[in-house]
């Protein structure tokens, strides 16, 4: 695994000084070598200004089937889902049904106080992870929804990690809440919400909040897969023990479970530059960092991480990670550049691949 992530970087210094020059073929390049030496397997796609200047699809969607991946195939975003929990509440916030600085208790009974909605879409709650409490007490013989998690926060009451708004700390319990929330706020089902508001207005036709088993059905569905070094074999990872979580949990909404092309995730991306869902100013807020209680700034707005100011302008991106799968959506928001990564075999060089890809775009527009 050292010898092909120093690949990566060797490709990566010859690429930047010799053929091919055209900085897309460079990526090809970059990409094709991961997939032939690293059985990278994923979906690739990059636009600029609304064009589509790069789509390849590598690897396969079912590894012991040697059924091969194409650029239509869906996989499981993972936390990319938590942008659309945060776009039906900026809906919501639009339409009056709700305000950022609400307190949560308004609400949903929950044992803690003080927290607001602006604190559970910004991961600045403080909120114990719900996940460790299910796994301790939950029966996992039954699939829970977002009502059992609630329950289990009211009876075994973890205390709050920090005090809401003292610092920012990535938190699923938060994003649960919040789909919980939109549908007390617009008495609305939340996955309806989201089909009706978001995917079908934007023509997203592949896009759904998915239970495991029905995935599983699915032709074009893309499987996740986690390698096992003493076997040296890529297994489907819903054979894992450590991956049932997603099974005993898969009815809980709000910080996963929505699976999409990137196809779709395209659609998404011009949606939100064109305003067709919320207003200009709407946006430009969800794309600033929380301002904490000490008056420092966290790297997390409204379901997007808010990358530091770069020579290419404002970036906003979020990645995902369920077992068998990495994705990522990164957003030059000046530049109008998108590049959309989806991985089903939760590949070590993942991250490599993406800083390999905007280099290359860095370099080009320098």
């Amino acid at each position: 695994m050292r010898y092909s992530i120093l690949l990566v970087f060797c490709l990566l210094g010859l690429l930047s000084f010799g053929q091919p020059t055209d900085k897309y073929q460079r990526i090809d390049s970059l990409f094709q070598s991961v997939y032939s030496n690293d059985a990278f397997s994923g979906v690739l796609v990059i636009t600029e200004k609304g064009k589509l200047r790069y789509e390849q699809a590598l690897g396969f969607r079912n590894i012991a089937a040697g059924i091969p991946l194409e650029q239509t195939d869906i996989f499981e975003l993972a936390s990319v889902s938590k942008q659309f929990t945060a776009m039906i509440i900026m809906m919501l916030a639009e339409q009056g049904k709700l305000q950022y600085d609400d307190a949560v208790e308004r609400y949903l009974n929950i044992p803690y106080r003080g927290i607001t909605i602006r604190h559970l879409l910004t991961h600045t709650s403080g909120l114990p992870d719900y996940q460790a409490i299910m796994d301790q007490y939950w029966d996992k013989t039954q699939v829970a929804d977002n009502n059992d998690i609630i329950t289990y926060l009211n009876r075994y009451a973890p205390p709050v990690r920090f005090a809401p708004g003292d610092r920012y700390e990535y938190s699923n319990t938060g994003y649960v809440l919040l789909a919980s929330i939109a549908e007390k706020a617009s008495g609305q089902d939340f996955t309806e919400m989201c089909r009706k508001w978001i995917f079908r207005r934007l023509k997203m036709k592949d896009t759904d909040l998915r239970f495991p088993a029905l995935r599983a059905t699915m032709k074009r569905f893309a499987l996740g897969h986690i390698y096992v070094p003493e076997r040296k074999v890529y297994v489907h990872a819903d054979s894992f023990p450590s991956s049932n979580y997603t099974i005993w949990l898969g009815k809980r909404e709000g910080p996963g479970r929505i699976s999409a092309t990137a196809k779709d995730l395209l659609k998404w991306d011009r949606a939100l530059r064109a305003g067709k869902l919320v207003s200009a100013a709407t946006m430009t807020e969800a794309y600033q960092p929380m301002k904490l209680n000490n008056g420092q700034y966290s790297n997390y707005g409204f379901g997007w991480m808010i990358e530091p100011e770069t020579p290419q302008g404002k970036v906003v991106q979020h990645s995902g990670d369920n077992p068998g799968y990495k994705t990522q959506i990164i957003r030059y928001l000046d530049q109008d550049i998108t590049i959309i990564l989806l991985n089903n075999n939760a590949h070590a060089q993942f991250n490599q691949v993406l800083s390999g890809i905007r280099k290359i775009l860095a370099n080009a527009n320098d």
